[in-house]
């Protein structure tokens, strides 16, 4: 994995070559080089070990995904704020299985940082509610049930929202 900041710079530095060969007559060359310069913009906003992450996570796979989150050192300086809440985003779901105090602190944290779908915020603020409920905080989980209702806004999380109703109601 690259920082954030040498994706930039190897980015910038393709794109200096990339003009170098358009003004020398090698267009093709200078068209190829763009289009690898985009593939180091991309993998600024969106870091590539937390799509495989998100890959291994789609299948179930929560050894592997977890595997591909461990080989980011520190989170802090080599992601940037959305990725960050991703990454902690991610983490809570894991530990959601195992470790609910961990991945409450984990899933606030992806809340506080941001993330930048209203689905997958819609998923933290279910998981925290959940977690809410198992630790009998009643009023916290309705509040954090509401707020997972108005963020899903294509009712994928319809049923699970109703079946959590239903579980509070026998609280």
């Amino acid at each position: 994995m690259y920082n954030k900041n040498i994706k930039l710079v190897l980015a910038a530095i393709i794109i200096g070559i990339a003009v170098w060969q358009i003004i020398e007559g090698y267009i093709g060359n200078g068209i190829m080089l763009i289009l690898l310069s985009l593939i180091f913009v991309f993998l600024y906003f969106k870091n590539e070990f937390i799509l495989m992450a998100f890959l291994r996570l789609r299948k179930q796979d929560f050894d592997g995904a977890r595997k591909w989150l461990d080989k980011i050192k520190t989170p802090e300086s080599a992601l940037t704020t959305k990725q960050h809440g991703y990454y902690n985003y991610l983490l809570g779901i894991m530990l959601s299985q195992t470790n609910i105090t961990q991945a409450e602190k984990h899933l606030k944290k992806a809340i506080k940082l941001g993330l930048s779908m209203n689905q997958d915020l819609a998923v933290a603020k279910l998981n925290l509610a959940g977690i809410a409920m198992t630790k009998r905080r009643k009023r916290e989980a309705q509040i954090l049930l509401t707020e997972a209702k108005k963020l899903d806004k294509h009712g994928m999380l319809k049923d699970q929202i109703n079946m959590m109703k239903q579980q509070m109601k026998k609280i």
